[in-house]
Parts: C-alpha cells; structure tokens; sequence
C-alpha cells in the first residue's frame, strides 16, 4: 500500500483545536491566585479547583472515548473547545465559591470532550506517519498548556477576574474554524477512504494485555511529569537558593524542550518502532534525573531540557500506540491515554509532594528516578509490531 504522509491542512487544524482547549487548562492554574486574593478563597478551596479540573478534563475522558467509538459525533471537536473557553470565562465572574466551581468542572468537561474525537481524526489525517502526525498534535496542547497563563494573567492584571471573559473569544473562533473543517475532517474517516489497509486495521483484534501494559508506561511517565512539573521551580529555590525568576525559567525550559521533542521523536517513531522509542527514553531518563541532582542551577538546565524531551516527548507516540493496540476502539485508546493515566499522575502530585515534605525535595527527585526502571520493563514487554497477531500472554 502507498505510504500516505499527513495531511497539512486538516493536522493543523486539529492541532490548533487542542492548543486553544488545553490553553483553559492553563488558564485555570493561572486564575487560582486570583480567586485567593480577590474572592476570598481558602487555599484549600484554591487546591480543590485545580483537582477539579484535572478530574473533570481527564478522568472522564475515556467515557468520552466509548461514547464516541460506539457513536462517532465528530462535532464534539468544536462544542469541546468552546464548552471549554466558556467555562473558564464564566468562572471569573461567578458569584460563589460554588458557581467558581461548578464552571471550572464545566471547563474540564469540555476538554475532556475535545480530546478522544479529535484524537481519532488525528489518526485518520496521519496517513502511514502516524506517530509523527500524533506529535504534532499532542504539541498543539503542550503549546496550548503553557500559553494559558501567557494569556489569561495579563486580562485579569488590566480588568479584574471578569476579564477572564475574553478567554470565550479565542475558543469561540477556534470552534468556528472546526466547524468550517469537519466536512473535510469527515473525508479522512476510513469508511469515506476506503481501501484494503483500512478494511484490514478495522477488522484487527483490540489487543488489552499490551494496552494496559503501555498504560502502565504512561502512568509512570506521568507521575514524573506531575512531580518535576510541580516541583522543580521550588527545588531551584529552596534547594539551589535561585531566585524565583531562574526558578520559573527552568520549568520553562523543561516545557519547551518537551515540545521539540514531541515533535522530534514522532518521526523517530515512525522510523524505528513506537516501542524503541518508548525502551530507550525509559532507559535514560532515571539516570538524567539523577544526574540533575548532581549539578548546579545552571547545568542543571540543560538535564531539564533532556529531561523534559524525553518525557514530554512520548505523550503523542503513546496515544498513536495505544490506537493501534485497540483498533476498533481508538476513541476509548485516546481517552485512557490522554486523560485517565494522565490524570492518575497528577492525582499522584499530593503524594510526592507529601513525601518532599517529610525528606526533602532532593531525596523526592530521588524517588522519582526510582520509578522510570519500572516503565522500562513494562515497556520491554510490549510487542515490537502491533499490526501482528500475538499469542495470548
């Protein structure tokens, strides 16, 4: 069968769809302060507004998944993105903590809704380059993620909370845009294409062993993500005595080498093998954290550009992975990888940051390293070509 590369027009499309939703993710994160301090919330409240989105745009996002597998509803792309953008808006001009609350879970639903259908299309606009295209996609929301409090700060710094309702501006236009797409997004469907390989890959076996074994992957993956996320600002501070400006820039630096390597290791995926790319960043990442551990504010640095490379890297070649190990269910295969595995690792964020608390953040970091051995023999596991049929485990 030709090789059929991705197409241009509809991945950018999908990928600007998921940088404007995740860019409410964001937004969240940065309106917290301000709900502190102009509404009055109790940091306990504060903390419960940001688990309620992560809850609310990832942990239901599999349920998503198998509403959209059993009945695709391709205009959950633009209702998501703008369902998101309005939550977040509403959330600056809510009366109560409870209204706050309600709109941020709003906000988190239509994430989560945005994610598994856009996810399938990502798929079908890839062509044979899926791992690459998924890349580009997945960079998309990382860009979109950073971007949120870029944009939502400086509103709320000139207007108050209520300028948080210019974020429904950008979501509604970026929902426009997908509904002005979807009749092209729709031609990339395989029941639209046709052909044998689609017929072949739409007949395939969903594979569960191999799934729930990635899933494992990626749950280690994203227990590291969430806790140097979280943390690596207040290591530089408290641990290397920076100030917060260096502090910040080195999460920065972290989040933008993961966007470079996510677009940079789906082609290597491609080329190599999904699982090869998954043994070797497993393989190196616990000794760059160690070794971070090792050196000063500034070396340390470049590990943090490594580091977030190689982790951030693999969120799209995992996605695209997961579709191939559940063919017949690649909504459900979106939803798990991108959101509930996601989400378990941040629920784990509380737990890292209770244990820094009792030994300290170097001794913490620690004990992240101590965890990608895991994901390297799960990985190990995991059959090098999934289009072939394996032998029940």
């Amino acid at each position: 069968m030709k090789e059929k590369g991705v197409d241009g027009r509809a991945m950018s499309a999908l990928s600007a769809g998921h940088l404007f939703t995740d860019l409410n993710q964001g937004a969240v994160a940065a309106l917290v302060p301000f709900f502190v301090s102009e509404r009055g919330l109790s940091l306990a409240a504060a903390g419960s507004l940001v688990l309620a989105a992560t809850l609310s745009s990832s942990i239901v996002q599999p349920l998503f998944g198998l509403f959209s597998d059993k009945k695709p509803l391709p205009a959950l792309m633009p209702l998501g993105v703008i369902l998101g953008g309005a939550g977040v808006a509403l959330a600056g001009v809510a009366p109560s903590f409870l209204w706050i609350f309600l709109c941020v879970v709003l906000s988190g639903l239509g994430v989560a809704a945005f994610h598994p259908e856009s996810a399938r299309f990502a798929n079908y606009v890839s062509g044979t380059r899926r791992a690459r295209g998924m890349s580009f996609f997945s960079v998309g929301g990382n860009a979109g993620f950073a971007l949120g409090p870029v944009l939502a700060t400086p509103l709320v710094l000139l207007f108050g909370l209520p300028g948080a309702l210019f974020l429904v501006l950008p979501a509604l236009v970026m929902g426009l845009v997908l509904f002005h797409e979807l009749p092209r997004l729709l031609s990339f469907r395989p029941e639209a294409v046709g052909g044998e390989g689609d017929r072949k890959e739409a007949t395939a076996p969903d594979l569960w062993w191999p799934f729930s074994r990635m899933i494992g992957v990626v749950t280690v993956r994203s227990f590291v993500y969430f806790g140097l996320v979280t943390f690596v600002a207040s290591y530089y501070i408290r641990e290397l005595g920076t100030p917060p400006g260096l502090a910040n820039a080195a999460l920065a630096v972290m989040l933008f080498a993961g966007a470079a390597g996510t677009l940079a290791l789906g082609g290597v995926a491609d080329r190599f093998g999904r699982r090869s790319v998954l043994v070797v960043t497993m393989l190196v990442l616990a000794p760059l954290i160690y070794a971070f551990t090792l050196v000063g504010p500034l070396t340390g640095l470049v590990f943090l550009a490594l580091i977030g490379a190689v982790t951030i890297g693999t969120f799209g070649v995992t996605t695209v992975l997961g579709q191939e190990y559940l063919p017949g269910r690649i909504g459900v295969a979106a939803g798990i990888t991108m959101g509930l595995s996601i989400g378990l690792g941040g629920l784990g964020a509380p737990l890292l940051g209770a244990f820094a608390d009792a030994y300290g953040l170097s001794t913490m970091l620690l004990a992240l390293a101590a965890l990608p051995p895991i994901g390297l023999i799960l990985a190990l596991t995991l059959p090098g070509n999934p289009r072939k049929p394996l032998s029940k485990p």
